[in-house]
């Protein structure tokens, strides 16, 4: 929930969208970078300490991208199973760094795998948000074809979230590719209509479609910058909102 007032906006229960990216480093180019991640579990322990209840996504692109082995002549579903596949190391990583921060964490994951990780089951997850652990929720949605964007909003429907905080590499939404538009401007809040008719590319337009049927608010700010998870939960303005 939240009272809707810039700069107090506060949800009680959201899900983390992050990229696999954002657990690598780019100094070093290695795939899971210890301090990275163990920053991002900081970030996500505190904000789970002040009360918030937290699910988390995670991309596997740091490991594999199911198109861009489809685009080298695999097949589609078989280089997007390996992408899920990568959701769950990733996922498996941040749990151990969550823990030894003192944060109860479980992964949950929509391809069986049990010696490792529990199925994902709506009401398990539910009961234990409410028991203040955090919920990583891996191998997306255990089907190809459908990037982790919409796992992530299907997440958040399912389980009541108030908002998905959609952590990248950028600070917002711009009205243009800042990279390539030096009058491009960040947009402090758009609506979903907006940002459909002016194809600002949110998310996938199934993840889109899914908060925007639901009425789930997506909050973009930039991941990398220390402290903006504890903001972003925290409801300090950030970012872009498209509500």
């Amino acid at each position: 929930m939240t009272d809707g007032r810039q700069g107090q906006r506060r949800w009680s229960r959201v899900v983390l969208k992050m990229s696999g990216e954002a657990l690598g480093s780019a100094a070093s180019d290695e795939t899971i970078d210890s301090s990275v991640v163990d920053r991002i579990a900081a970030e996500i322990a505190e904000a789970a300490a002040s009360g918030a209840e937290i699910g988390v996504v995670i991309g596997g692109g740091n490991i594999w991208r199911g198109t861009t082995g489809a685009a080298d002549g695999m097949d589609r579903a078989s280089s997007d199973h390996m992408g899920m596949l990568g959701t769950i190391i990733n996922g498996l990583a941040l749990q151990d760094a969550l823990e030894r921060h003192g944060q109860p964490t479980r992964v949950q994951s929509a391809i069986e795998m049990s010696a490792v990780c529990e199925p994902y089951i709506r009401r398990r997850a539910i009961r234990h948000l409410e028991k203040g652990r955090v919920v990583v929720f891996a191998a997306g949605m255990g089907q190809p074809f459908f990037t982790t964007d919409t796992p992530a909003a299907l997440r958040a429907a399912e389980i009541g979230a108030g908002a998905v905080l959609k952590g990248t590499s950028v600070d917002g939404i711009y009205t243009a590719d800042p990279n390539k538009d030096p009058t491009a401007t960040r947009l402090d809040t758009v609506t979903f209509d907006d940002a459909l008719r002016d194809d600002l590319r949110v998310m996938d337009l199934t993840a889109f479609t899914l908060c925007k049927e639901n009425k789930i608010p997506i909050l973009v700010f930039d991941v990398m910058t220390p402290g903006n998870i504890v903001r972003a939960v925290a409801g300090e303005t950030l970012g872009t909102l498209v509500t």
